[in-house]
Order: C-alpha cells, then structure tokens, then sequence
C-alpha cells in the first residue's frame, strides 16, 4: 500500500496481537515495521493530509485534529495492553519505512534506555480541584493548597517519578505518576483513601496510560 508512514510509537518486539478491528489514524490498522531489534507501529495514510503544507493547515481544523487523536490514542491504548509502548507525539511521519528506520537508527540508543526505563511502568494522573459550588474562602483555599502539596509529596514517594504539569482554572494540582503495573492496585486505593478528606475539594484519577510525561515526547 502507498501512502506516508504515520508512527505511534516504538516498542520491543512484542507476540501478542493487537486487538481486532482496531482502526488506525486515516483509517489504517497499524502494522508493525522490525528493525534493529526495535519496532515502530505505523499506519499508511494519504499525501492529501498528511504532507507537510496540508498537516499544518488541518492543525486548525479542531474537528479533524479530535478525530486524529482519537485514533492515535486507540493505538497507544491497545499497544499499552500487550507491552510498554514509547509513544510518539501525534503526527509523526515518514516518506517511507526508509525514513522511519533511519529515524530508528538515529534515536536509537536513546529509544532503547527509556524503553528499560518505563518497562513494566504505567502512568496515572491525579487532578485536584476546588468545587465552584462550594464557597472557597482564601482560608479554606490555603488548606486546599498545603494539601495538594502534602497529597502530591506523598503520592511521588510511593511513585518511580512524578511530573507536575500546569493547573487549570480551578485546579489544585495536575500531576502524573509513573507506577509500576504491578503496585498500580495499592496507588489507586492511596488515592481513592484521600477522596472527601476536605469539603470542597475534587480528586480525579486517570490512567492507567501509556507513559507520555516520562517518554521525552509530547502529550495528544
């Protein structure tokens, strides 16, 4: 099949298939390209979009832009459940698989140390924020405050590594844990065990995803 190389991620070899009917970016199931002991997954999608003049213009169209990610997130999610996936920023492509194991070979040793770093790690993300219903007063918002500080603390001790990540409006805290898979049960419930310990304060849990704060590449 013609068409550009679009990449989601590099892994180690993996057996495991990946679920089926899974639909790629463009519509292309992923396939998987071997080289050097590495693998890129890649789908083949169109010139028409993907060339750089018509890939920048489509950076504006929100709607084809969800649509994209969407789809490149389905594949890290699906490669997350086989192995440890080292995602690629969205929109990543190649001429060719020429081009893509050349940047295999370019990247390469620094592929394979973060790739035995995330092994067996996912990520979670934990947000806390202040309810709008609730009236926050400057006292309660300082006992908010030196509580993220003091959840934030505690969660990265228990955690590998943790990344704090700008907050938002009303938000408190917006950080991302790296976690062992298997210590992701006894994480979960550190911070199931913090939920209603202040009024007037939400804790939200995500993940577990594949590690993009610890990748070196950029969050969809």
């Amino acid at each position: 099949m013609t068409g550009l190389r679009y990449v989601y991620a590099v892994c180690r070899p993996f057996g495991a298939p990946l679920q089926a009917q899974l639909a790629g970016v463009a519509g292309d199931p992923p396939r998987v390209l071997h080289h050097h002991g590495l693998v890129a997954v890649v789908s083949h999608v169109p010139e028409r979009d993907f060339a750089e003049e018509p890939l920048r213009g489509h950076l504006e169209d929100l709607e084809w832009l969800t649509t994209t990610v969407r789809a490149h997130q389905s594949v890290i999610d699906a490669l997350t459940v086989v192995t440890t996936p080292l995602p690629l920023r969205p929109g990543t492509v190649f001429r060719d698989d020429s081009g893509v194991r050349v940047m295999i070979e370019e990247r390469e040793d620094g592929f394979r140390h973060t790739l035995d770093r995330l092994q067996g790690r996912v990520e979670w993300g934990v947000k806390m924020y202040a309810e709008t219903a609730v009236p926050v007063t400057e006292e309660l918002w300082q006992r908010a405050e030196a509580f993220a500080t003091g959840l934030h603390e505690k969660l990265s001790a228990y955690a590998e590594d943790a990344r704090l990540h700008p907050p938002q409006n009303s938000m408190l805290l917006n950080a991302a844990y790296l976690v062992p898979r298997r210590d992701s049960e006894e994480f979960v419930e550190m911070v199931d065990r913090t939920k209603g310990d202040l009024p007037g304060i939400r804790v939200e849990l995500a993940g577990p995803w594949a590690a993009y704060s610890f990748a070196g590449e950029e969050s969809p």
